[in-house]
């Protein structure tokens, strides 16, 4: 069961609902709002395989993904009363905005000389197109769990599980993963990017695989 699922059951209110119930609390300025915090947490893992695909090595020796969610998770924070949203999926692509904001911010902060160079551009879209291709890919993992990942609004929702079950791995199986199956990177690409060798990585991503298909067999409370 998905973490959007535990919170549903927990708490009983709808997706819309607490997405009000979000910004009725952003709007009175509660910073210890339980309802905003938990509705951001539950991304948290999400953002994280997100900013990590977007790391290359330049920018890795400058920031790692937590720094880069935790910035997005204080602008959300910040700015939730903007939000006019109503459903998980346009809430998805407002954090998935506010990280690639961050980042731009980011490589301008750490490269102010090279931003020209640094600062790429980065389609939401396409960014977004990618994760919902490779879970697609690796929707192998799960147990048949309801409609095809096929359709549009069942992918968003993998992705965001996918997030979840990746972060239950050691950090170097989560981003050996992530690396080769979101980033398509080859295992020497890898290796230059983790300081390995090519052997290395690739002994590395089948221990991480073996893990990973274990962790998404255990039942979900």
């Amino acid at each position: 069961m998905s973490s959007q699922r535990e919170l549903s059951s927990e708490l009983p209110v709808s997706m819309p609902q607490l997405l009000e119930l979000a910004r009725e609390a952003a709007i009175e300025r509660d910073a210890d709002s339980g309802p905003l915090g938990d509705l951001l947490q539950l991304y948290r893992n999400y953002l994280t395989v997100l900013a990590t695909t977007q790391l290359d090595q330049p920018l890795r020796r400058r920031m790692n993904p937590s720094d880069l969610v935790q910035e997005t998770m204080l602008a959300a924070h910040r700015d939730f009363d903007r939000f006019r949203g109503s459903s998980e999926p346009e809430l998805l692509c407002w954090l998935r905005q506010i990280l690639m904001n961050c980042l731009r911010d980011a490589i301008d902060t750490h490269f102010k000389a090279q931003k020209r160079d640094m600062r790429r551009e980065i389609s939401i879209e396409a960014v977004s197109a990618q994760l919902d291709e490779s879970v697609c890919q690796l929707a192998n993992v799960f147990a048949d769990r309801g409609p095809s990942p096929s359709e549009p609004a069942r992918r968003r929702e993998r992705a965001v599980e996918l997030a979840d079950q990746l972060a239950k791995l050691r950090p170097e199986y989560r981003d050996v993963i992530v690396l080769r199956n979101l980033q398509g990177l080859s295992f020497n690409e890898i290796a230059e990017r983790l300081d390995r060798r090519p052997g290395t990585v690739r002994m590395l991503w089948l221990r991480a695989m073996d893990k990973f298909k274990k962790t998404c067999a255990q039942p979900q409370a």
